[in-house]
């Protein structure tokens, strides 16, 4: 079969390939926004066009609609949507559809989340009010791991891609959520029966065969407009939205064409990509630094923040992995040395996207807080991505 009448390719080779790429695209963008927020010329600017206001009032405790609320609430929906694809696929017909293949990646994401939480909390103790921030560092940012893993070439492994892939998508439905759980203050009940009309319509179509995709997005439109308005964040109907989608199942050929979800997967990747998780960087990552002097980088929330991505994520997954393989519960990857795994639970320190998303709903309007939060993931990031790669690209091919 020649390549022009082939069908679709795996969506998850492609989100390998695809997220490689997006990796950098994002790091660039984050980089931007760091010198923009910081040139004297176009700081103002910068801050000016974020928070213009381009209405309407969609949610009233919202107030008017701004270029960042838009990009946010609205755009992040989007790639709430496709990491919701993304956990249907893989719980359903991909690498997590069996218990056994569930095994390892559950443990080591949910140790991966709770130590760094936990390192966070030991770090800001009883401070009045950031205790709101320990899920900042749970999050593991999937584009920018990869991304750091696909510089390196062939000394990775690919089982050792599929494992940071599959705990971060763990990771991802962990994060879900958290922002749905913890970070809901106040309930609207009109929308919020609103949305659950919405979900039995989703219900419904879904049950009567309904293959066509434009229906589960209008009415996931809509969904979208009540969540906002109910007191959930917005980003959760992405979510729900995407857990109604059919999936056919097609052994052998998993992504074929007549495929509800792994149509819409392939169409949003690349606006996800590209577009929407790099506007996000950009929109988010630019904090100013000229304020910032060694006395704000001791501030409990950035040293609570990096610790928890680089010691809590690091210690977390790999010795959640150790521990599980010592115990017969599940093996390591076949081919992949202790060192390896070693650095991959060092590039899952890169928290990035989620944790400053996660971090904007923890400390509202706070832009101290809020800064510094920038600040501490940043930092342990980078710290992560270096430490990783240096880890990966020194272990190579071994084995252990």
């Amino acid at each position: 079969m020649t390549a022009a009448r082939r069908g679709p390719t795996s969506a998850l080779r492609d989100f390998l390939r695809g997220e490689a790429a997006g990796g950098f695209v994002l790091v660039a963008a984050a980089a931007l926004a760091l010198i923009v927020a910081n040139l004297p010329a176009t700081a103002a600017l910068y801050a000016h066009i974020l928070h213009a206001e381009t209405g309407p009032v969609l949610a009233p405790a919202l107030g008017p609609m701004t270029v960042h609320l838009w990009i946010n609430d609205g755009l992040m929906a989007l790639f709430f949507l496709f990491v919701g694809l993304e956990i249907k696929r893989e719980l359903t017909d991909g690498g997590l559809a069996r218990a056994d293949q569930r095994q390892l990646p559950f443990i080591a994401a949910v140790a991966g989340m709770a130590v760094p939480a936990l390192t966070y909390l030991l770090v800001v103790g009883d401070s009045p009010g950031l205790q709101r921030g320990w899920a900042i560092p749970a999050a593991t940012d999937i584009a920018f791991a990869i991304g750091v893993m696909a510089m390196l070439g062939k000394r990775v492994p690919s089982s050792l891609k599929l494992l940071l892939t599959t705990v971060a998508i763990v990771d991802d439905m962990g994060a879900v959520a958290i922002i749905a759980l913890a970070y809901t203050e106040e309930i609207r009940a009109v929308a919020l029966v609103g949305a659950g009309v919405a979900l039995a319509v989703l219900y419904v179509m879904n049950r009567r065969g309904v293959h066509a995709l434009w229906p589960y997005l209008a009415v996931g439109a809509i969904l979208w407009l009540l969540v906002l308005q109910s007191g959930v964040h917005a980003t959760i109907a992405g979510v729900a939205t995407a857990a109604f989608v059919p999936l056919v199942r097609t052994p052998g050929a998993p992504d074929a064409p007549h495929s509800p979800l792994h149509r819409l997967e392939h169409a949003l990747h690349p606006w996800v990509a590209y577009a929407i998780v790099p506007l996000f960087a950009f929109a988010n990552a630019g904090v100013a630094l000229g304020g910032v002097g060694w006395s704000a980088l001791a501030a409990p929330v950035v040293i609570g923040v990096a610790l928890g991505l680089f010691l809590g994520k690091q210690i977390g997954i790999f010795g959640a992995i150790w521990g599980a393989a010592r115990l017969g519960i599940a093996r390591r990857p076949h081919g992949v040395s202790w060192a390896q795994i070693h650095g991959m639970a060092l590039l899952a320190g890169i928290g990035f996207t989620m944790s400053l998303f996660i971090g904007g709903l923890a400390f509202p309007g706070d832009a101290r807080l809020i800064a510094e939060v920038k600040v501490g993931v940043l930092a342990g990031s980078l710290l992560s991505a270096a430490a990783g790669a240096v880890v990966l690209a020194l272990s190579g091919r071994s084995r252990g």
